[in-house]
């Protein structure tokens, strides 16, 4: 059985998680470039949980933040940017991480 998606604000800007707004992930982001990036975001929190020590958990870290700032999640709100500054954040952030951390 599929799982609900979460609510959104009537804006989209955000979704409601038990009462906890969060910032959505861009829209425009096409869907196999947002599949690579979350695939990035949860490899780097199995990193956080997993890491031995503060370096690692360092690195781990990284990686969810990068994969966070490419979907829009962090940093500037996508919804402030022009289209090509939108695609350019998160062309530019896949193209970061599949190098640092190649699958």
């Amino acid at each position: 059985m599929a799982e609900e998606p979460p609510e959104k604000t009537p804006d989209g800007h955000f979704v409601v998680i038990n009462g906890r707004r969060w910032r959505a992930t861009d829209p425009e982001i096409p869907e196999e470039v947002a599949a690579r990036l979350r695939r990035h975001l949860m490899a780097g929190r199995r990193g956080v949980r997993d890491a031995e020590d503060g370096a690692a958990e360092r690195v781990a870290r990284g990686r969810v933040q990068g994969a966070k700032v490419a979907l829009g999640e962090r940093g500037r709100p996508w919804w402030e940017e022009s289209g090509e500054e939108r695609r350019r954040r998160w062309e530019e952030g896949l193209a970061r991480l599949d190098a640092e951390y190649p699958e």
